[in-house]
């Protein structure tokens, strides 16, 4: 059994106490695993810019020995065009379900003295929030992992193209998530989402993209953190772009 290293609570803004592997951390493949969508967060002229993507993470491939994750995109989307210009990203992923938790009465008191308040439309929070809040709370999750690294466009028409598409069509069923009230009525899309994975997935236009990992770190809700370099194997780590 993996021995668990209790997380630091200094405050880690640099590359202190990183650990060194050739395999994500057991709880970063757990959550990867359970998750359905993450967060990507692309970079150009210091513009960020953040998507929810459907994705597919692989422990290795016949085209990489490290760890990838697989993801699809319109040519035409921002993010598209941020990658053609700045290769690094930054991926955030958790498996645990949220909501915004019911506002104590000092908040109810210090909204409404701002002019705020409750929507007479909206809902109160339902006992299925609840539960669902306890589970969250409990047993779903402890962590969140902020993943970077550096995205590449496979190449069009190539046998890496099909083999990476063809996983990534069979890890998601793409379906209509707006039907599943997961985001609620006339919610935006992610990308990937359609009433057919061929737009999405399968479509001639679409690129598929692929992560290569550098780097993890795994936050727990009271902001400790762990942090990991992932070298290829037999390879020398880098850390900061620095062997």
């Amino acid at each position: 059994m993996e021995q668990q290293i209790p997380l630091s609570h200094e405050p880690s803004a640099g590359d202190t106490n990183m650990r060194v592997a050739t395999s994500l951390p057991h709880e970063v493949v757990q959550c990867l695993e359970n998750a359905r969508f993450l967060h990507l967060a692309t970079c150009s002229d210091n513009i960020p810019h953040v998507s929810l993507m459907n994705y597919t993470y692989l422990p290795s491939s016949p085209y990489s020995r490290s760890p990838v994750i697989v993801m699809t995109t319109n040519p035409a989307s921002k993010k598209m065009n941020n990658l053609t210009s700045n290769h690094n990203v930054s991926l955030l992923v958790h498996d645990w379900v949220s909501h915004r938790p019911t506002p104590t009465s000092q908040a109810r008191r210090l909204s409404s003295d701002a002019g705020s308040s409750r929507s007479p439309n909206r809902e109160p929070h339902s006992s299925l929030a609840a539960l669902l809040f306890n589970l969250n709370t409990s047993a779903v999750s402890s962590i969140s992992a902020t993943i970077n690294g550096s995205a590449r466009l496979v190449e069009r028409g190539s046998d890496e193209e099909k083999y990476y598409r063809d996983v990534h069509l069979e890890n998601n069923t793409f379906d209509n998530i707006v039907d599943t009230g997961l985001f609620g009525a006339g919610a935006d899309r992610a990308e990937g989402e359609s009433d057919t994975a061929h737009r999405f997935a399968a479509g001639d236009d679409v690129r598929v993209i692929v992560v290569g990992i550098r780097d993890v770190r795994i936050a727990d809700r009271k902001g400790a953190v762990r942090d990991w370099v992932i070298a290829e194997p037999g390879a020398e780590p880098v850390v900061n772009g620095v062997r």
